[in-house]
């Protein structure tokens, strides 16, 4: 697997866990998302295959094209808002990474 490829199964691994962490938790779902958030996801990972900055992708939060419709922008950011600072708990080498590659776009 290339760099790119692996830099994108790396985006959307940290996008399914928190919107599973959110899904648990505001809509008590188990075993899988709810046809919302599934939703939510879906969108999601169709908008990062095909994101035009992949070489050099900020994160999806300091981006200057904004591909998310905005009903999508604001849940997906309700989402991460929720779900980063649990993702230190559940999952907490994908959360420092994912904060690690937060910083190192605002340089």
């Amino acid at each position: 697997m290339n760099e790119k490829a692996a830099k994108i199964q790396k985006e959307k691994k940290t996008l399914e866990i928190m919107i599973q962490i959110y899904c648990r938790a505001k809509h008590e779902t188990r075993s899988q998302l709810c046809d919302s958030c599934q939703d939510i996801f879906d969108y999601a990972v169709k908008r990062l295959n095909s994101c035009p900055l992949l070489e050099n992708k900020p994160t999806c939060a300091k981006c200057p094209i904004h591909c998310y419709a905005p009903e999508y922008r604001e849940k997906i950011r309700e989402i991460m808002r929720f779900s980063g600072p649990r993702m230190l708990y559940s999952h907490p080498f994908l959360a420092i990474n994912h904060l690690s590659d937060l910083l190192k776009k605002r340089k």
